[in-house]
């Protein structure tokens, strides 16, 4: 059973920990500061989270003054951040740098899921490089289960969505990779040219879409954060 108890100390961080250190309330912020506000989207953003826990640590954080609900006008329930919890905006990116900075490389891209890599893809995406209608961009990676090789990005009205099931429209350009490589792309530890010409990326069809890649893919907002050696 999880201990939920308290730390019995006065310090303001032991105070703190007690809110936003248990299992998974971390990544729970992360989304809802990245502006998620539907349940549904928050488990697509910790897809290794049960819908029950989920649901008990957004109690908790409401408990905690750190979550509001509202109903929006199709009267769907929606999770947004008070004060407090926008608060912790600085404290989660400062926790995101330093494993960007300190945490090894190969140890931080060893635990892969393609689900949480596209859906944060789809939500840093800058169409701004993209041709000016809809283009629908498909990412392969051979080497997964066949239910999890094939997801598209759709891109239209400076709108992109994420699909599991083919959308059924003309693919613009087939990206080829292994998670491996494309996980790292993502993270800022290679480049779309560097892959490339490596033989581990492969990108097919419109060639003003791929050779703006680099540029469109968006990345992790932690990429340029430099890597250091603890």
């Amino acid at each position: 059973m999880e201990d939920r108890g308290s730390y019995g100390q006065f310090c303001p961080v032991s105070m703190a920990s007690e809110i936003i250190c248990s299992r998974w309330t971390t990544l729970v912020v992360r989304e809802l500061l990245c502006g998620t506000t539907r349940f549904n989207d928050l488990r697509r953003g910790v897809p290794r989270m049960s819908p029950a826990l989920l649901s008990k640590r957004l109690k908790e954080l409401e408990r905690a003054g750190v979550v509001y609900t509202k109903r929006n006008e199709q009267g769907v329930v929606e999770y947004h951040l008070t004060e407090a919890g926008e608060d912790l905006r600085p404290v989660i990116m400062g926790i995101g740098f330093w494993g960007q900075r300190w945490v090894e490389s190969q140890l931080s891209l060893k635990n892969l899921d393609p689900s949480l890599l596209m859906w944060d893809m789809r939500r840093h995406l800058n169409p701004q490089p993209l041709p000016p209608r809809r283009c629908t961009i498909q990412f392969q990676y051979p080497e997964l289960p066949p239910s999890k090789q094939r997801w598209w990005l759709l891109i239209e009205n400076g709108m992109v969505d994420l699909c599991k099931i083919d959308p059924g429209f003309e693919i613009d350009l087939l990206v080829t990779s292994s998670l491996h490589c494309m996980t790292a792309i993502w993270m800022g530890l290679t480049v779309v040219r560097k892959e490339i010409d490596a033989g581990r990326l492969a990108l097919d069809g419109d060639p003003k879409i791929a050779s703006a890649m680099q540029q469109w893919l968006g990345l992790s907002p932690f990429a340029k954060e430099p890597r250091r050696v603890a």
